[in-house]
């Protein structure tokens, strides 16, 4: 199958066959020669907030950020196809200061790998085992209950919404489920078979199709009446996707991409959301 964020290519993912997204290309400057290595850079913990921690499940270990309130409800937080890179630690940082506080976790499901410009992002994605990752984040889950969190949450943004879609239906031990513009594949994981609360966003311009686009978000809702679980679908008007990346390189990375909205009302609406939902169900 195609599974992606944004490109004008398609491309197939071995492991899971049958269906594609058609996926648009953003405005982008071109690459250089050199781009066709897909050059990957490792990532450099960005902040001494971040605690770096090691995840054994079965017969690998992972690398894991830890930012937040010890003893808090957990929250995993999920990279987009970039990686675990500036903004996926902004929004993880920015969600362990809400409310009484929480314990954030960014697991590393590129394994130190971080991709610079769209051909590596891509490149890293199309590499990426999707059942190991639910396995990764199914991991990080424990080690949050395991590690003084009553109760764990997943959110995750892009390549990590669908991801945290997946979790919700396939890893036992998630309370909430808060998932930004995606939604997986059947083959990955039937939303009508969610077994946490699930909220869901995304943006009315999102032209991803197929992956996060409005007809692709309804189709989530419905499967979500299916399910007979808690939730929640909201539609951010005049905002494409990646709305809820505002730092200021996020934003210029968004620009050289072709996704000029720039909408800062959405993103805190947003968050409102999110934060309410959590609240809700990471209580104890």
């Amino acid at each position: 199958m195609v599974f992606g964020c944004v490109s004008g290519r398609i491309f197939t993912k071995p492991s899971l066959t049958s269906t594609a997204f058609a996926l648009l290309r953003p405005t982008l400057t071109p690459l250089s020669s050199s781009s066709r290595f897909f050059q990957v850079r490792s990532m450099a913990d960005s902040s001494s907030q971040f605690k770096k921690i090691h995840i054994q499940r079965d017969d690998t270990t992972f690398d894991a950020y830890v930012v937040g309130k010890e003893d808090a409800p957990g929250i995993v937080v999920l990279q987009e196809w970039w990686g675990v890179d500036f903004e996926i630690k902004n929004h993880a940082l920015t969600i362990s200061q809400f409310d009484t506080g929480y314990k954030a976790l960014i697991p590393d499901l590129y394994r130190g790998k971080v991709g610079l410009d769209v051909a590596e992002a891509q490149h890293l994605m199309d590499g990426l085992d999707w059942q190991g990752a639910v396995k990764d984040i199914q991991a990080s889950v424990s080690w949050l209950k395991a590690n003084g969190s009553k109760k764990v949450g997943v959110t995750g943004f892009c390549m990590g919404g669908a991801l945290s879609i997946a979790s919700s239906v396939l890893s036992p031990g998630v309370d909430a489920a808060v998932a930004f513009y995606g939604v997986p594949p059947t083959e990955l994981a039937d939303p009508a078979q969610t077994k946490a609360p699930l909220q869901a966003h995304f943006g009315e311009l999102d032209n991803v199709a197929g992956f996060s686009d409005v007809p692709t978000a309804k189709k989530l809702e419905e499967k979500l009446k299916e399910a007979g679980v808690p939730h929640e679908v909201h539609y951010y008007p005049g905002v494409t996707h990646a709305f809820m990346n505002r730092s200021p390189d996020g934003v210029e990375r968004r620009k050289k991409m072709g996704m000029t909205d720039d909408n800062e009302a959405a993103a805190e609406l947003a968050w409102t959301r999110f934060r309410s939902w959590m609240s809700r169900y990471l209580s104890t």
